[in-house]
């Protein structure tokens, strides 16, 4: 197991961390290779009853790290997050974040596929993929219109509007959002919660509450077929030499 990702498990909780604070938990490849594996030992382990994700410092995760990511796109090997999203979409046991500060991209993508969303006040959910020349992944296309509604679910992956904790948890996006000095006494409460209950109840449920969405698999590797040509598009490389730069992106030549 990486050290970027702190994994522990005790009292029927396994709890996975993010642990990245100087480059606000951005993803590398090592990273979701870790997260597979901690999701396929808490699927197999009978003394873990729920997972909780959160992350070190005051971001929840910056999303994809750009030069790691780079990286990966210009060898076009298989892409690191598709057996991670694999893996997050179709986990048994339920599945808690704790959303400390920004959770950018993928670090909010992910979250919809998060079974209870515990949010701090510092919150803020932001999908910028159009911004980079990229489309959604991780079945954001399918999910946030469902969980948000059409209009919202396009300011954020339209425009990249920001969501912050109270419009969040309006929206019914997150369950719970606390003072940040109290987010992992709250998210640890209610993941004892789910593990005192019967678990083979709470999978079974959480089995028929997906069942509800048959089109996940097939939008999540349409979205990673696409995704995978957009990162190789004239747009995304202007967009990420502009963000390496540190300079706005013009799009004007494009049409």
């Amino acid at each position: 197991m990486t050290e970027e990702l702190v994994v522990t498990a005790a009292d029927g909780v396994m709890e996975i961390r993010f642990n990245r604070p100087e480059k606000k938990n951005a993803l590398t490849r090592a990273m979701y290779e870790g997260l597979v594996a901690a999701f396929d030992s808490a699927e197999n382990d009978p003394a873990v009853r729920v997972i909780l994700l959160t992350g070190t410092g005051d971001t929840f995760s910056s999303g994809n790290d750009i030069k790691d990511f780079q990286q990966r796109a210009s060898s076009r090997n298989a892409s690191a997050a598709s057996p991670f999203l694999t893996a997050l979409s179709t986990l048994k046991k339920p599945l808690i974040a704790a959303v400390n500060g920004a959770a950018i991209g993928v670090g909010t993508t992910m979250l919809a596929h998060c079974d209870l969303i515990v949010a701090a006040r510092s919150a803020r959910f932001v999908m910028p993929f159009t911004r980079l020349g990229l489309v959604p992944e991780a079945g954001s296309s399918l999910l946030f219109p469902q969980l948000l509604g059409h209009q919202r679910a396009s300011a954020m992956l339209l425009l990249g509007d920001a969501l912050d904790a109270d419009a969040a948890l309006a929206a019914g996006f997150v369950y719970q959002v606390v003072d940040d000095a109290e987010l992992m006494t709250a998210a640890r409460t209610l993941a004892g919660r789910l593990a005192a209950l019967p678990p083979q109840a709470i999978r079974q449920t959480k089995h028929l509450m997906r069942r509800g969405k048959p089109d996940l698999a097939t939008r999540i590797n349409e979205e990673l077929e696409l995704f995978r040509e957009r990162v190789h598009s004239p747009e995304a490389a202007e967009a990420f030499a502009a963000f390496m730069e540190k300079r706005p992106a013009d799009f004007s030549r494009f049409s």
